[in-house]
């Protein structure tokens, strides 16, 4: 049985640098007369000079926290797309609110070397537990495992007990979904008495510290980390040498100083910066947001692309939070609502492992109906539940900050 998805993870690295860069400029001639941002970002580039990563850094990084500017100017996709909206396969809403295409093929998005690696195989039963409205996520997996000839339940987010229900009942092998949300099915299983079905788990969109990779694993769960975005799909997938996230295959991936184009040095961290070959949404340079360092050498599972340290904070304050952005224009919004408030900081913490929302808001009332007209507020502004705290006006730093993710790193 093959250890890997397809041949091309164990090619020589100079070989696929060599690929990577010949499919870039064809791929850059072909679509840059029709996608306005991409033909922007090569204003100055002769696209055959693109032979190696150093060349790149002439080319203007386009970052993710500029989306939602760039999308009100030039709706809905900000020229990024090269064929017309009406030829995607889905347009999708991500909170801000920013809006991502989806085109035609198999796997589309990249994830079914994530679902290979952690040992999902073909007519396992996945349980996706990411949102399938409007949001990206659930398409993003259900594409991948649909790739492998998996069958999918389409489980989504919320309703709990019913989700438990069909598990007992279908007994999927397989999970996706947050790492939060794993552990709830998990404790809901066993308090019931019901047999965890769940052997093999593809966890991404909040952290996995290792006291809940434990727990996970206390209940018979080998589960791997993937790192993905709404934009680009599955930029990389942990695997059985459990040393860092292989990236994935047709992706450039630099590490950038934040705010600049220009590289950092070998194993310095900085942030994610993603080139996508997809002729239908042909991201160049696109800026994560997130911060990584490359780990140097090859994958003890022989698989020869670069590797990342995996997710080592955010270069912005734009903050995943339960596998949700949440945006600082978000906690400006319930700002314009509440006038008479100062100040406000959304603290994101861990609380019995799982991500935790706490806005402060400087208020010189105390009156008892404030708080929950503001956590009302944010739970429509950011489709999540936080808890609210009144401090004196004046109180939080002067210092721009609105997001303040204090959760540890691991």
């Amino acid at each position: 049985m093959s250890l890997h998805y397809t041949a091309d993870e164990t090619q020589d690295p100079i070989a696929r640098e060599t690929a990577l860069f010949a499919k870039l400029r064809s791929l850059l001639e072909g679509t840059r007369s029709t996608a306005p941002a991409l033909n922007r970002q090569l204003q100055d580039v002769a696209i055959e000079t693109l032979r190696e990563r150093s060349a790149l850094q002439k080319i203007p990084v386009v970052r993710k926290g500029n989306l939602l500017s760039l999308q009100a100017e030039n709706p809905p996709f900000a020229g990024l797309t090269a064929v017309d909206t009406g030829a995607l396969k889905r347009l999708l809403v991500s909170p801000g609110p920013i809006f991502d295409p989806e085109g035609h093929g198999i796997d589309w998005w990249g994830s079914a070397r994530a679902f290979f690696a952690a040992g999902i195989r073909a007519k396992d039963i996945v349980h996706n537990a990411f949102s399938y409205h409007l949001t990206p996520g659930g398409h993003i997996m259900e594409s991948g495992a649909h790739a492998l000839g998996c069958a999918v339940i389409p489980a989504g987010v919320g309703n709990t007990d019913q989700q438990v229900e069909a598990i007992a009942v279908l007994k999927p092998s397989g999970y996706v979904g947050t790492p939060d949300f794993l552990k709830i099915l998990l404790d809901r299983m066993a308090a019931g008495n019901l047999v965890n079905p769940f052997r093999q788990a593809v966890v991404s969109g909040a952290a996995f510290p290792a006291s809940l990779q434990q727990e996970v694993a206390n209940h018979g769960v080998d589960a791997y980390q993937a790192y993905a975005s709404a934009e680009l799909g599955v930029i990389a997938y942990e695997t059985s040498a459990r040393s860092g996230l292989v990236v994935n295959e047709n992706l450039i991936v630099e590490i950038v100083r934040p705010g600049t184009n220009e590289a950092v040095a070998d194993g310095d961290v900085g942030e994610v910066v993603v080139t996508r070959l997809n002729a239908e949404y042909p991201l160049l340079r696109f800026g994560t947001g997130d911060l990584s360092r490359v780990l140097p050498g090859p994958s003890a599972c022989s698989r020869t692309n670069m590797r990342l340290a995996g997710w080592l904070g955010r270069a912005d304050q734009r903050t995943k939070v339960k596998g949700m952005f949440v945006d600082p224009a978000q906690i400006a919004t319930i700002a314009k609502k509440f006038p008479e408030l100062g100040r406000l900081r959304l603290i994101v913490t861990r609380a019995d492992e799982q991500d935790a929302m706490l806005l402060k808001v400087e208020a010189a009332s105390s009156r008892t109906d404030l708080p929950p007209a503001i956590e009302a507020a944010l739970l429509a502004s950011t489709k999540m539940k936080g808890a609210v705290e009144l401090v004196p006006p004046g109180s939080l730093p002067n210092d721009g900050k609105v997001i303040a993710d204090e959760r540890p790193v691991s």
